[in-house]
């Protein structure tokens, strides 16, 4: 059942990027954006990451923390982290728990192939632990500028 603004937002805890454990709960009492994307390293993921890691700054102001979240295991991320200079925590979700309670864990297509992946998604939590925004199948340029946009009226 897919997820509707508004209602409490799935609660996770799991390992990230440079040893860190990344739990919604943790999180409590700040907006959180939090992105799902299918790979690290590959051209759409890295142009996302990249436009969310150039608005830090902003997002920060106000009073928002990115977290990016794919299937990836933790030392992939690391490496991302490291090739771009990402300065935001990615989660590891290998079991893909936490990707199906959101609904981005999708049975994809490509090339006449069908195959299961993670719809690029982005979701923006409010300060209570509510879904405010969701953006499904998201189109990576102007997007983080987007969702900067919307963290800045509900901050």
């Amino acid at each position: 059942m897919p997820l509707t603004e508004g209602e409490p937002a799935p609660d996770f805890d799991l390992p990230g990027s440079g040893g860190a454990r990344i739990a919604l709960a943790a999180l409590k009492g700040q907006t959180v954006v939090l992105y799902f994307y299918p790979k690290d390293d590959t051209s759409g993921c890295t142009l996302e990451a990249q436009g969310f890691n150039a608005l830090l700054p902003a997002f920060a102001e106000a009073g928002a923390q990115v977290v990016g979240m794919s299937p990836d295991p933790v030392r992939s991320h690391d490496r991302f982290c490291g090739k771009y200079g990402l300065a935001f925590p990615l989660a590891s979700d290998e079991t893909k728990e936490t990707l199906q309670a959101y609904g981005v864990w999708v049975q994809k297509s490509m090339y006449g192939r069908t195959y299961m992946g993670v719809e690029r998604t982005t979701v923006l939590i409010d300060r209570a632990g509510r879904i405010a925004r969701i953006w499904p199948k998201v189109k990576v340029p102007g997007h983080a500028e987007e969702v900067l946009a919307a963290a800045r009226t509900i901050a």
